[in-house]
């Protein structure tokens, strides 16, 4: 599903505007990656939460050549599904 088809499906159920579900997709998202930014978890119970995890330097090695490179430490987000969600899927 893309992010028009959510868009439609949103308008559908709410009985928005596609404009309207569109702005309010868009401010979810905003407020998640806000949120992600000042290293806050967002917890959408059923559906799962959205956390940053982070990961230290280690050692790897370039593809082309085989020599040993060193990945620097970074951060990234990390999706833990909701037990809804997992039954949803497991079915």
């Amino acid at each position: 599903m893309r992010k028009s088809e959510l868009v439609a499906a949103i308008a559908a159920k709410a009985d928005l505007p596609k404009d309207q579900a569109n702005l309010v997709l868009d401010s979810i998202l905003d407020q998640i990656i806000q949120a992600m930014g000042r290293k806050d978890s967002v917890t959408l119970v059923g559906f799962g939460t959205f956390l940053q995890r982070h990961r230290g330097a280690r050692a790897g090695k370039n593809p082309q050549t085989g020599e040993p490179v060193t990945i620097g430490a970074s951060n990234t987000v990390a999706f833990k599904p909701g037990k809804a969600l997992r039954d949803a899927i497991a079915k």
